[in-house]
């Protein structure tokens, strides 16, 4: 497969006044100065969206939001659109992501027609997929992995995919100091870009970027990159601490070196 540098996204969650985004994103922003080998991306509340843009503008760090809708506009209380958040300076937004899923009701036709919103828009949508506990213990983990691309994917090109970055979170693990071990990570994303190319071509599965999230660290994010088919993160609680966040880029940047 080919190599790719290091993807690492900050998801901030429901965190952060305002001003503590504007802090945390500029400490990123000053250590990534550093890290020319790590893209980095930061995905603060709706909120800090125009405060963080301000940091991050002329910088290596890309800005995203945590999740949109998919009109553009209307009577739709509550929710944002992918062309506003292009114009809030938005490059990529999440989609599906397991809070969504479980807490909100988000369905795989939902993620569908967000992601297919956010290319229409010119976003680069950060797709998320991921069983549960009792899915994993039915052994039904390909399974679900398997629907939730042919369901979220529907109608979507190879030149909408090659815009796309996959994020594989075990809902088991989001939150709750479980990690999957590297070989389970990596299992699960060699099923995913297997299935990604039969779907899309080989080369696309290739070069698909393919994060984990759940749980990440500083201390197992080198063992979880090192894995062929591991391209970044996607951190949660860990990114709501600079020195943290910026740690496990560090040890992705060490692992991508080796198994470069």
């Amino acid at each position: 497969m080919t190599i790719r540098a290091p993807f690492i996204a900050g998801n901030w969650k429901m965190n952060l006044t305002i001003s503590e985004a504007r802090d945390l994103a500029s400490a990123v922003v000053k250590a990534s100065l550093d890290l020319p080998e790590a893209a980095l991306v930061l995905a603060p509340a709706f909120t800090a969206l125009g405060e963080v843009r301000k940091i991050v503008d002329g910088s290596p760090v890309g800005l995203a939001a945590q999740d949109l809708f998919w009109e553009e506009e209307g009577a739709f209380t509550g929710q944002i659109s992918a062309p506003m958040l292009l114009d809030a300076g938005c490059r990529y937004v999440i989609i599906g992501h397991s809070e969504r899923r479980q807490l909100f009701g988000e369905t795989d036709a939902a993620v569908n027609k967000k992601l297919r919103a956010a290319l229409k828009a010119g976003l680069a949508p950060v797709v998320c997929l991921g069983e549960t506990l009792e899915e994993r213990e039915r052994n039904e983990t390909m399974a679900r992995i398997t629907l939730q691309i042919e369901e979220g994917f529907r109608g979507v090109d190879a030149s909408g995919f090659g815009r796309t970055v996959v994020a594989y979170e075990p809902v088991w693990a989001i939150g709750t100091g479980r990690t999957a071990t590297p070989d389970q990570a990596e299992e699960v994303h060699a099923a995913i870009r297997e299935k990604l190319s039969l779907q899309y071509g080989k080369s696309a599965g290739r070069c698909a970027i393919i994060l984990y999230g759940g749980s990440v660290k500083p201390a197992n994010s080198y063992a979880l990159f090192e894995k062929d088919d591991i391209d970044g993160f996607l951190v949660g609680g860990a990114s709501l601490d600079a020195a943290s966040f910026i740690q496990i880029a560090v040890e992705a940047i060490k692992s991508f070196k080796v198994k470069k």
